[in-house]
């Protein structure tokens, strides 16, 4: 009945709302693109040679999967602690990494299986060496794959609450799902009006991410979906 943007206002007021925003955004880019610098020539190794490396390394996609985040908080955490990167940034950015990558390594292969290895073959004929014939034929046909790939794995770094809470403890370092729950209260009264406006804000990098990039994420869903 009374429309208002004071919501806006209290929520940057109440909380560092825009350097949390730069540290989700930062952390997010950073790790969904080492990922699937990372994943990408992994993938190919593991779909065009199918011998015991590939169907372990397969097989630790899948089990990797399974482990909750509890399991693993403990050890992560001593972990980190020894490199001293508890409180960075860089530190969340190699867990995220490691996060993804099981997930990026399985999109990308089944991407990669959806290219015909005939035309690999057929660069070979003409005399393309197996570098000019990754760069020129096998990776502009992996674009759209890659593509997908990496907005998947921004979307979860962007979206990741958990180690992120645990890892990190200034507010100067806290990514954005951090920060949107600073707004819940101890006794889990949710300050609603700013909150909302703050998750609304949330919500914006990742649309217009997605709606920049969206016919190639289609067109690499499209494409990992088939198998030759």
């Amino acid at each position: 009945h009374n429309p208002t943007l004071q919501n806006f206002q209290q929520a940057f007021d109440e909380q560092p709302l825009l350097q949390a925003m730069v540290n989700s955004l930062l952390v997010a880019l950073s790790a969904s693109l080492v990922a699937v610098v990372i994943a990408t020539p992994m993938a190919y190794v593991m779909a065009r040679h199918r011998n015991r490396l590939a169907k372990a390394a397969t097989g630790w996609v899948v089990i990797s999967q399974a482990f909750p985040f509890v399991l693993i908080i403990i050890p992560l955490f001593l972990i980190l602690k020894n490199l001293h990167l508890i409180n960075s940034l860089i530190g969340l950015i190699m867990v995220y990494v490691v996060w993804a990558l099981p997930f990026a390594l399985w999109m990308l292969v089944g991407y990669v299986r959806a290219v015909p290895p005939e035309l690999e073959e057929a660069a070979a004929v003409d005399g393309a060496g197996k570098l000019r014939t990754l760069v020129s034929v096998t990776a502009p046909l992996l674009a759209p794959g890659i593509v997908a790939t990496a907005m998947f794995a921004f979307i979860t770094a962007w979206n990741e609450f958990f180690f992120a809470l645990v890892l990190l403890k200034t507010p100067e370092k806290q990514t954005l799902p951090v920060i949107l729950n600073r707004f819940i209260g101890a006794e889990g009264v949710a300050d609603l009006g700013p909150l909302a406006a703050a998750a609304f804000l949330a919500t914006i990098p990742s649309l217009v991410i997605f709606a920049l990039i969206q016919k190639r994420i289609t067109g690499g869903m499209l494409a990992g979906a088939v198998k030759h």
